[in-house]
């Protein structure tokens, strides 16, 4: 049976040297090396032959397997480089497309932040950034909310270390003090926006972010009406969606304004007939505004008898979330490369 085996060992090395492509590959491992091949019944039958030769037998027959399968693995790495390469054994067509590259995109926030500031410096105004953490006067006392002030309950307020800070510091709820820190800086006339990251201390659901995304401005200068408010998010809101867009402008509250107004647009979805994404009002909210307090001004050291001025904000993830029918803000944050490379 010895004599056997090293015919077997020596014939299937001498035709695994003559294999020259992996599906004859396949079939010599089928035929020396599988559950059904000479070698492997030689093993299966050792119980049939005396027990004096069975370890001889056994361990030569293990050790000639050994040594197949070692050189099969050997010979299946040479031919799959050889198929790799171009001209051995596989043409290369040089007329087939090459492989797409996945390319980086700006995420939808992003898209909107830069649309909605060109659009502004479009029309004069410049942008102007501040902190993130920022002192509680500029977040809410400049801005006419004093520590008694009722609206600072509309401000879930992440503080920042309260108990070693002898004032109070936090994460700032909104822009606004981006236009306070530029009035103190700046004599008027003023024209400026300020985009940034804006911080609430409230649960995350489906409209609610802990962080959001903000964009306020800001205008002073002499004789500044309600008609230039008006005219100018007017403008804005037909550039962003849409020419054939109706605006409407209604009272509204906001502490550093009087009077305050909220500017909604005719639904682009239904045209104002009633829809879901209205909720059947026929028109979408997108921002609020007003003309600055004559308090706000004078805290800046700007002389309210002599100039005015107007202000608005908005959230700038829903100006996405309108314009695609998005039903969930968190999904700007999930990281998920299904949603984002919709945009």
């Amino acid at each position: 049976m010895l004599d056997q085996i090293e015919d077997l060992g020596s014939k299937a090395r001498e035709e695994l040297n003559a294999v020259l492509s992996l599906d004859d590959l396949e079939a010599w491992r089928v035929r020396y090396l599988g559950r059904k091949s000479s070698l492997v019944d030689i093993l299966r039958s050792l119980s049939k032959i005396p027990i004096e030769e069975r370890k001889q037998v056994g361990g030569r027959a293990n050790a000639i397997k050994r040594s197949l399968e070692e050189q099969y693995e050997v010979k299946k790495s040479d031919l799959e480089n050889q198929t790799a390469q171009p001209g051995q054994g596989q043409v290369l067509d040089i007329t087939l497309p090459g492989k797409k590259i996945p390319l980086g995109r700006l995420h939808p926030t992003t898209q909107a932040f830069n649309e909605i500031c060109d659009i502004f410096v479009s029309m004069g105004f410049k942008i102007a950034e501040g902190p993130e953490v920022e002192w509680e006067y500029y977040n809410f006392d400049a801005l006419n909310m004093p520590a008694e002030h009722p609206a600072r309950d509309q401000f879930a307020t992440l503080w920042v270390d309260p108990e070693h800070c002898s004032e109070g510091v936090l994460l700032r709820t909104h822009t606004s003090p981006v236009q306070i820190r530029v009035m103190e800086k700046t004599a008027p006339p003023v024209r400026i926006i300020a985009p940034g990251r804006v911080y609430r201390y409230e649960a995350t659901d489906a409209t609610h972010e802990w962080m959001f995304h903000q964009v306020e401005g800001l205008a002073v200068d002499k004789n500044i009406t309600m008609a230039d408010l008006k005219g100018t998010l007017f403008e804005f809101a037909r550039r962003l969606f849409g020419h054939d867009r109706k605006a409407r402008f209604r009272c509204d509250y906001f502490p550093f304004v009087e009077p305050g107004v909220e500017l909604a647009i005719d639904c682009f979805a239904c045209n104002g007939k009633g829809c879901r994404i209205c909720k059947g009002s026929g028109w979408i909210e997108i921002l609020g505004a007003g003309m600055v307090q004559p308090e706000v001004l004078r805290r800046c050291n700007i002389d309210p008898d002599v100039y005015s001025g107007f202000a608005f904000g908005m959230g700038v993830e829903r100006i996405p979330m309108l314009r695609y029918g998005i039903d969930d803000i968190r999904y700007f944050y999930s990281n998920d490369l299904r949603f984002l490379t919709q945009f």
